[in-house]
Formats: structure tokens, sequence, C-alpha cells
């Protein structure tokens, strides 16, 4: 009997280390096969001078080449098969100029973009599809859009019977920035600025992944350009397996009435 095909949806290149990288490589290892999207080429992350993407002279084209090795190198050690690229530019923070180009992906045609990912799932008869909540886990513009172009893939798809988000629940991330506050880490955005109300109750299915946690953070260590993450990459074992240990997943869609599941695929053929 074949293993359903898990498909994530990630906005930047080191989403994919970043959210889930313990699901991924886990069900990897157990014969599914992994595939990932990944939205925008990222181009306006940090550069190869430290810059972001809003700093004066920030180099967009080595940066979409920097992060596209990173990416390729990162997806495979985080179990993927394929890695597709739906081809939009990066939109930047909120707030930020560059939201106003045309090819931004927050300013992208939900239905295309939609029908784009659909066929990707389909071709992949993948069962499981993975992305941001409603939020886009913390804000940003464009796993916002992710989300939104997810959500309505998943309704066109034939193949596609759950999609899940990843989320941290209150509890656990409140300890973590505590205990991250007292060793004086640097935290980027998407922890300081993540979803809030995430509570024990919504959590649909929460998988152990704590001997997959360096696994995680050597994938994160491969996106180097990006030094927003560099305390992730060094802090102590115990304290990333607080954040990382245990992944957390919120069922955002079902084909089907959903029974309480154990894990991501439980009940698929």
């Amino acid at each position: 009997m074949k293993s359903p095909t898990i498909l994530c949806v990630h906005a930047h290149p080191d989403d994919e280390a970043l959210f889930t990288a313990g699901a991924s490589s886990y069900y990897a290892d157990e014969g599914h096969r992994l595939v990932l999207v990944t939205c925008t080429y990222g181009q306006l992350g940090i550069d190869g001078a430290g810059r972001a993407g809003n700093i004066e002279g920030h180099d967009d084209l080595d940066t979409r080449a920097n992060r596209a090795g990173e990416l390729q190198r990162a997806g495979a050690l985080c179990g993927f098969e394929r890695q597709v690229s739906l081809g939009y530019r990066d939109s930047g923070m909120a707030g930020w100029a560059s939201h106003a180009h045309q090819d931004a992906f927050v300013n992208v045609d939900v239905e295309r973009a939609a029908r784009q990912l659909a066929a990707i799932i389909d071709a992949e008869e993948a069962a499981v599809v993975i992305t941001y909540d409603e939020n886009g886990f913390y804000g940003h513009p464009d796993h916002v859009s992710a989300h939104r172009v997810t959500r309505r893939a998943v309704e066109l798809s034939a193949s596609a019977e759950r999609l899940f988000y990843p989320v941290i629940p209150r509890r656990v991330l409140a300890e973590f920035v505590e205990r991250a506050r007292a060793a004086h880490l640097s935290m980027p955005a998407w922890v300081t600025d993540a979803t809030l109300d995430t509570e024990d109750d919504d959590v649909a299915v929460a998988l152990d992944v704590r001997h997959r946690a360096s696994l995680k953070q050597r994938a994160i260590a491969l996106h180097a350009t990006q030094i927003d993450n560099a305390d992730l990459v060094t802090m102590s074992a115990d304290l990333f397996e607080l954040l990382f240990g245990v992944e957390y997943y919120r069922l955002g869609w079902s084909r089907a009435a959903a029974s309480p599941l154990s894990n991501l695929v439980e009940g698929l053929s």
C-alpha cells in the first residue's frame, strides 16, 4: 500500500527548516514522499553583506542565488524528494516599499496561484498539505498570502484530504521567550511576533521530534546568510528542544469529518 504523500507550502527559503523540518524528516524516513513548494525566491532576505531587503544597496540577485543553494541543501536534509518554486517575488516585511512591486507575492491573484498550486498537489497525489494559519504564523505578508493560496488550492484539488497549520501553544512560546531573554539571546521576528492565542485544545497533532532536534538545527544552519536566526543555531540543546522538540499542528481543513488524530496521516491510505 502506498504511503500518503505530504506536501509543504512555505513562503521563503528557510521556512521549511524553521517550521516543519521535524515532521518532514520523520515522515520521509517512514517511507512517505515529501514535496516542498516555496512561494517566493526570498530575494529580500539578508544579503551577503548583512543588509536586510529594505536597506539601500541590498543585492537582490545575489541573495536570490545564495538562498536557492541554501534551500536545495536544507530541503534535502529535511527529507524532501522534490522541491518546486511558485516563482513569486519576496514582498519583504510589513510596511516595506517593496510591497508595491507588481510581482510581489503579497499582490498575488489568489485564484490563479491556487490553481497553479492545486495542479502540483494533484500531480503529486498529495493527501496531506501543510502551510501557515490565517495569521501566517506571525503576520508576515507572504506567509498570509501562502495561507490564502493554499487554503483555496486544497479546495480545488482532487487529492488533498487534510490541511494542517504548524502552531506553537501559548504556554510553550511564553516559557521559551522567558528563558531566551534570560540568556540574552537574540530572537527573530517569527518568534517574538508569533500568534499568541493558540491553546492546547487547538492542537490536533503533537509530533514528538526531539530525536530530530539536531537535524532541525543543522537545517537552520544551512541557511547561513539569514543571520537573524544565528542564536537558534548556537543555543543550548535543552532550550532548542523546548521550542522545537515537539511540532504542533492545527487541522485547518479536512475533506471528510476528522476523528481525533494521533499523527498527520492517520486513517489515510
